[in-house]
């Protein structure tokens, strides 16, 4: 790419590096008494071994173009950037090759820092960090202890410290484990068994996406086992998560999700005698009117009182299903259409008809879905539907559909599944007067919800579809959990004086073989004396998950160097919520929804001063390439196709046609460019708005390299329009150049207000349409200079020392306009005559004109134009104006003869 014309991008772009980086242009003070702060986040990328490729950058340009815009508006920014550096690709490049995880998350995060620079991005280096730093999750660790020593009162509807936990006196009476038990079932992390992916042969625990028809991806068994978990109570928070919900800035559909993955349900807990065994079954329904066609009843393999329910005679089968069943993944147990379930050889008792239905095992009911035990009501639920008609089992419609369903008389015969609403029909034999035929089903409802509240065999509640968050991974490249398991069978977190507790060192990082971390191998870590008591004890060896760290990370960049305090609380208050957060829509339901569970427990407990950690969230739009492919299917390097005509594309090696094809980028698609060979070829700057004039920051974007020469030559006008005004500026300018300076600075701050970067640049491309070759000051060059700066900061750091202004332009003031600027330009505007509605001409006018001026221009032109107008009422002819500027907009006169 040749660079002619002055602008040696290459040069202009390496000097200015040099120079924010030597004097830390971008290093954020800490807020003083009075500073308006503002407080732009990027999400906490994972450094993998890949680096950047050309769509990575698409949020982090949209909040470098954002800061630099409030800095030079006077805001104290903070825009930081760390690492999110523990993970499981780190963990299996450590168990193939021996190498320590560290040392490659370190070569990793120096590939993208150094791309990053490479793009200008002005982030605070001086506050980086990584979560797989001791001096960070030694904070995590922290975190960890305070909630794990606390507990959510639903009576203050908040967490308080475990010490205020009310312990009943027969309780205490039992001993310090009779204690301990009754405060696990309080507090905000506990300890529990819960079912988890195990593969043997791997000697590892998988995630459910990791599970295939009950393989691993190698194609080894899989098994679900019960082992102790750590699980934190994000359920107490459910209702605080979805009201809080309601005054974020964040866009619908991310609210939606966290919704719907949150699922409040009002219904009733209803309790279903086992006949001959003296237990109960408990289930939720949110339909309890349905409770008359209840023809059986299902529980998950795993839920506790299958043993209980199940018979002699029917134990072997009960318990080879329940062995299968554990080889299927929870995404296998649902999504498959085949369901099926043995029955355990016992009978429930429906509590409001008194008949006796058969019992099943089921797996497609999950065990930490709803109860874990479900109603069989075949007639108006699909899954029950498709049971009943596999097994032959009763199907007892209560409702009628009504004309609503085509096929309501296979409905009301029990040969189809009507899911809809209706009106209820006859109570079954059994149930009496319960409610009435024709009744609507929410009457029902009531009726049957207050029947079994009075005889105290269920009653209202509300449920919701979020579980518990298992906590606990069996790894190693993860934070260790500060907590110590005592041989007396006693459990102590570690003073908070004594964190970090860090990593040991190992020789090898493979699995154990069970379902332990590789940390059980660290003997000498695992075992722990008490200095006091002598009592021997061991340390958990499950490590957390790699959302631990980023639940919390942006209140540490507020202070991170501080070692004897997580945050000073005037700096976190000062800072507050992060202001603006951008990332990708598809951490919705995982780390938006867990940090925001931290955050709020951290409010109840003191820690911080928001219960909220994002004012406003955007999700940046994916960017998506084109890959090629033979006629054979075979995937070739981009690099290697030429476009020899519009849409057809050839191999050159082999000359062969090929096909294009819209994909992600991936190395499997040998598609991937990395923004280091972009800007190699066509500068930072270039890169930087190009990506940015392809659209809202929202919207997706396809990616054709290529392209980016059309923003070089932008940016090349730009740079022999200033150098030119700056070489010979003009004594005085036109108005109409006043007007276009006015209209950009104006239309600039009002989309960087709104975000909206692609129309900003819009607006640059126009304002150098309409001035390039006109008589320009140097102060109104000094002044497009500051309005370009976000977007193209080399090029504008340079143009800005050639102006003889002292460096960096970002500490420059943004420009001044406001709308009496803009009127004070304009002499004439254009208006829309209309007759009828209908356009007819156009009027040129001053823009303060009054009515009845206008009124009468209006009639001269429509006279002029042969309409009679002998008899229009002049207050029959419209004015209509523009609501912001008052300018009159368009003239409506009625229909004329």
């Amino acid at each position: 790419m040749s660079e002619s014309g002055g602008y040696n991008f290459r040069a202009i772009e390496a000097k200015w590096r040099e120079y924010w980086e030597a004097n830390e242009t971008f290093r954020t003070p800490d807020p003083a008494p009075g500073d308006q702060t503002f407080y732009v986040l990027d999400m906490f990328p994972y450094p993998s071994g890949a680096g950047l490729h050309v769509g990575h950058p698409v949020g982090y340009l949209a909040t470098d173009i954002v800061a630099r815009y409030k800095r030079m508006k006077g805001f104290n920014v903070l825009h930081p950037m760390g690492w999110d550096s523990f993970g499981l690709p780190a963990e299996q490049h450590a168990i193939r090759t021996g190498e320590h995880p560290s040392k490659t998350t370190a070569r990793n995060i120096a590939t993208y820092k150094r791309q990053m620079k490479l793009l200008g991005l002005g982030y605070d280096w001086s506050r980086e960090f990584a979560t797989s730093s001791p001096e960070y999750y030694k904070w995590t660790q922290y975190i960890f202890v305070r909630l794990y020593n606390a507990w959510f009162d639903p009576e203050q509807n908040r967490a308080r410290p475990i010490e205020d936990l009310p312990i009943p006196d027969d309780v205490r009476a039992e001993g310090k484990l009779a204690v301990q038990a009754f405060q696990d079932r309080h507090r905000l992390v506990y300890f529990e068994e819960a079912p988890v992916n195990w593969c043997p042969e791997l000697g590892t625990i998988l995630a459910n996406e990791e599970v295939y028809d009950g393989k691993s991806e190698q194609g080894y068994d899989v098994v679900r086992v019960s082992i102790p978990q750590v699980k934190m109570r994000i359920t107490a928070y459910a209702e605080r998560l979805l009201q809080g919900l309601d005054d974020l800035d964040w866009p619908e559909g991310i609210k939606e999700s966290q919704r719907n993955w949150i699922g409040r349900s009002e219904g009733v807990s209803i309790r279903f005698e086992i006949e001959g065994t003296g237990e109960t079954v408990e289930t939720f329904t949110t339909r309890v009117d349905t409770l008359g066609g209840v023809t059986f009843l299902a529980l998950a393999p795993e839920h506790p009182l299958v043993d209980a329910v199940t018979t002699d005679e029917h134990r072997a089968e009960v318990e080879a299903y329940r062995d299968k069943a554990a080889r299927k993944s929870e995404i296998d147990r649902t999504a498959t259409l085949d369901k099926t379930g043995v029955f355990a050889g016992t009978h429930a008792v429906n509590p409001v008809t008194g008949d006796k239905v058969r019992v099943f095992v089921a797996d497609y009911v999950l065990p930490d879905y709803g109860t874990g035990a479900v109603m069989g009501v075949p007639a108006h639920d699909e899954r029950d539907f498709d049971f009943a008609r596999k097994y032959e089992l009763p199907i007892v419609p209560v409702i009628d559909p009504g004309e609503a369903a085509a096929d309501r008389d296979a409905v009301l015969a029990g040969e189809a599944c009507w899911t809809e609403e209706g009106v209820m029909l006859a109570p079954p034999e059994g149930a009496g007067d319960l409610y009435a035929a024709g009744d609507p089903w929410p009457t029902a409802r009531e009726q049957v919800s207050d029947r079994l509240e009075a005889n105290g065999i269920g009653e209202r509640v509300i449920s919701y579809n979020l579980r518990d968050w298992i906590f606990a991974r069996q790894r190693y490249w993860g934070e260790p959990i500060p907590v110590i398991h005592w041989e007396d069978g006693a459990r102590t977190t570690m003073d908070v004086d004594d964190l970090p507790l860090t990593l040991p060192e190992l020789d090898s990082y493979k699995p154990t073989g069970h379902a332990e971390s590789p940390l059980a191998r660290a003997e000498d870590w695992v075992e722990v004396v008490d200095p006091e008591t002598g009592m021997k004890g061991r340390r958990e060896t499950s490590t957390m998950p790699q959302w631990a760290g980023s639940c919390w990370y942006q209140l540490r960049f507020m202070d991170p160097r501080n070692g004897d305090q997580i945050v000073d609380p005037d700096k976190e208050k000062a800072w507050r919520a992060v202001d603006l957060y951008v990332g990708g829509a598809e951490h919705a339901t995982l780390h938006l929804l867990y940090a925001r569970f931290w955050y709020q427990a951290m409010y109840d407990l003191g820690i911080v001063s928001t219960p909220e950690p994002f004012r406003k969230l955007v999700n940046q739009g994916l960017l998506s390439s084109f890959a090629y492919k033979n006629q054979r299917g075979i995937v070739l390097p981009v690099d290697e196709v030429k476009e020899v005509a519009e849409g057809e594309f050839v191999h050159e090696p082999t000359g062969d046609k090929v096909e294009r094809i819209g994909a992600k980028m991936s190395k499997s698609l040998r598609n991937v460019v990395t923004p280091d060979h972009v800007v190699e070829t066509y500068g930072a700057d270039a890169f930087r708005v190009h990506m940015m004039f392809m659209g809202p920051i929202e919207g997706g974007r396809v990616w054709e390299t290529d392209k980016v020469a059309s923003a070089l030559r932008f940016l090349r006008r730009v740079w022999g329009f200033v150098t030119r005004v700056l070489d010979q500026p003009a004594e005085s300018q036109a108005k109409s150049v006043d007007l276009a300076l006015t209209k950009l600075v104006l239309a600039v701050t009002e989309d960087l207000e709104n975000l909206r970067l692609n129309t900003a640049i819009a607006e640059l491309m126009k304002f150098l349409n309409a001035v390039e070759h006109e008589p320009v000051t140097k102060a109104a060059a000094r002044d497009f200079i500051r309005v370009l700066s976000p977007f193209a900061p080399h090029m504008a750091e340079e143009l800005w020392a050639r102006a003889g202004e002292a460096p960096s332009v970002t500490q420059a003031d943004w420009p001044h306009a406001d709308e009496a600027d803009l009127e004070a330009a304009i002499e004439e505007i254009e208006v829309v005559l209309q007759e009828g509605g209908k356009k007819r001409a156009s009027l040129t006018v001053a823009p303060n004109i009054d009515d009845e001026s206008i009124r009468a221009m209006a009639k001269e032109r429509l006279e002029q134009m042969g309409k009679d107008v002998s008899g229009l009422p002049m207050e029959r002819v419209i004015v209509v104006r523009d609501k912001k500027t008052g300018h009159v907009k368009l003239v409506n006169a009625p229909k004329l003869g």
